[in-house]
């Protein structure tokens, strides 16, 4: 990365900062560019030399954090993308397609834990970036043929996704609320019984579904 470009990014960076910030007490749409080039120290001309608007900012804020996200998952990724995880998962063993373990939980957790005021800000702002559409592409891609392995019915698998992330989230959102006063390993174990039951593991549990 040359000076140029370290420069551009450290000023994304500030900006993008800002908007999370002052997302914590504001609705998006109410957000004005002297708002946030105030927050960051940054001028319009600054600004408006890397955006056309707030929603121009709003996006790119989005893919910041989702690759901050994913960063929690480094090990994890590597690993899916040299296994090209799409394609494998319509043939791969299904006890490999078990995302519910401590293995992608926990780095949930700790992102969760590492960015207590990002996360509640962002799960407060769902609409503003556009969670319904990444929604529908996972569901598409990943966990309709995942259902699909296991033998789901067609007509409710996108239930079933919603049930499992809104279980999820109603979990981390109380976590949250509660200052993260339980420890991840904690979390992940609540998170896991309420799936699979207290004393169930993944394994039990696709016995139980008596397939494949």
């Amino acid at each position: 990365m040359n000076k140029s470009e370290s420069k551009y990014f450290n000023t994304a960076l500030r900006m993008d900062k800002a908007l999370i910030e002052i997302l914590e007490n504001k609705d998006f749409e109410y957000i004005t560019v002297k708002e946030i080039c105030d927050k960051a120290g940054v001028n319009r001309s600054t600004f408006y030399l890397h955006y056309n608007n707030t929603v121009d900012l709003l996006e790119e804020t989005g893919k910041y954090l989702k690759e901050e996200f994913l960063s929690y998952f480094s090990c994890n990724l590597d690993k899916l993308k040299a296994e090209k995880p799409i394609e494998k998962i319509h043939t791969c063993d299904l006890s490999e397609l078990n995302f519910i373990s401590d293995d992608y939980i926990v780095p949930f957790l700790t992102y969760v834990f590492d960015n207590k005021r990002v996360f509640a800000t962002v799960l407060s702002h769902g609409n503003s970036f556009d969670f319904n559409s990444s929604f529908e592409r996972m569901f598409e891609h990943i966990f309709d043929p995942i259902l699909s392995r296991f033998h789901y019915p067609e007509k409710f698998r996108r239930l079933v996704m919603m049930f499992y992330l809104n279980g999820i989230l109603a979990v981390v959102t109380g976590w949250l609320k509660g200052n993260c006063a339980e420890s991840i390993p904690e979390i992940s174990k609540i998170i896991i019984s309420c799936i699979y039951g207290l004393n169930a593991d993944f394994d039990s549990h696709i016995k139980k579904l008596n397939i494949e």
